[in-house]
């Protein structure tokens, strides 16, 4: 069968986005977290005492659906939360959260470089410029 589609270039980015994301999904659900699990935890490592807003504002996550996600990492031992004034709480990872987030980025970066050595290398270079194009 002939199939025009994979000349789009939306339709193959969408599949090469869905393949790569169960892909990396797989991996992830060995250390019993998801994908926006482990970006969390990444991103709350790197910003200790970052706020629930400014992590929905980076992900582009509703504040509705943060909540439930937040609530998972903090049940599951991984973030706490401390005051940081008056009415804001900032998040930090724990001792599990940090073994966690460790453990996550190493899965992650070993994927990413596995995925990249499927590119051509003539054009890994130009991916993540053109990538940021389309999502910047």
């Amino acid at each position: 069968m002939r199939d025009p589609l994979p000349d789009f270039p939306g339709y193959s980015l969408r599949r090469a986005a869905n393949a790569t994301a169960a892909e990396l999904s797989s991996r992830l659900a060995e250390l019993e977290l998801r994908q926006v699990d482990a970006s969390l935890l990444i991103l709350i490592g790197e910003n200790p005492d970052v706020t629930a807003s400014a992590l929905g504002r980076q992900l582009d996550i509703q504040r509705a659906n943060m909540v439930p996600l937040l609530k998972r990492l903090e049940d599951a031992g991984l973030i706490d939360r401390k005051p940081l004034d008056g009415k804001s709480q900032g998040l930090v990872l724990t001792s599990a959260g940090e073994e966690k987030c460790k453990q996550a980025q190493a899965i992650i970066e070993a994927f990413e470089t596995e995925m990249l050595q499927r590119v051509p290398e003539p054009h890994r270079e130009h991916l993540l410029p053109a990538l940021y194009a389309l999502w910047n």
